[in-house]
């Protein structure tokens, strides 16, 4: 576990991280570095029967689905967790497929997307960041709290 942290804590001191932490930002800074736009978009439907998140990398864009069905700071988490695969450059995940296209089949899907299972230890690396990547700035003041709050769309 303690090498995990290392290679988290090294991964991050390339990352500018706010201060105090505001997610706008942190998506912008991510987008930059990928030179291509960060959607962030609620999704009804991931939730405890699939995942909290999902990333899919397009050509184009990154796009973040996040279930809007919990409270701000866990939706912040799970995007940050998504963040994190791309930080760590992981492959993507196909777990929460069949939840969001349920009439195409699980193969079809993936070769379309050309996704990847996450493994264990790329879960637990992405979930490591993600905690890191929130716990290096203060809390962020009432106003960074409303813009993540309208960005998550869980006003």
């Amino acid at each position: 576990m303690e090498g995990l942290r290392r290679r988290v804590e090294a991964r991050l001191r390339e990352i500018r991280v706010p201060d105090p932490f505001d997610l706008d930002e942190f998506c912008a800074e991510v987008s930059s570095r990928r030179g291509r736009p960060l959607i962030r978009q609620p999704v009804p439907g991931l939730s405890a029967e699939a995942p909290c998140g999902l990333w899919i990398g397009t050509e184009r864009a990154d796009h973040v689905f996040f279930d809007p069905g919990t409270s701000r700071l866990h939706a912040e988490h799970i995007v940050l967790h998504e963040l994190s695969h791309i930080l760590c450059g992981h492959s993507g995940s196909d777990a929460a497929l069949g939840t969001l296209f349920p009439d195409l089949e699980p193969a079809t899907v993936r070769r379309a997307l050309a996704r990847a299972r996450y493994t264990d230890e790329q879960e637990r690396e992405a979930e490591m960041m993600a905690s890191l990547i929130r716990g290096r700035s203060a809390r962020p003041s009432q106003t960074a709290l409303g813009r993540t709050t309208d960005a998550l769309g869980l006003t």
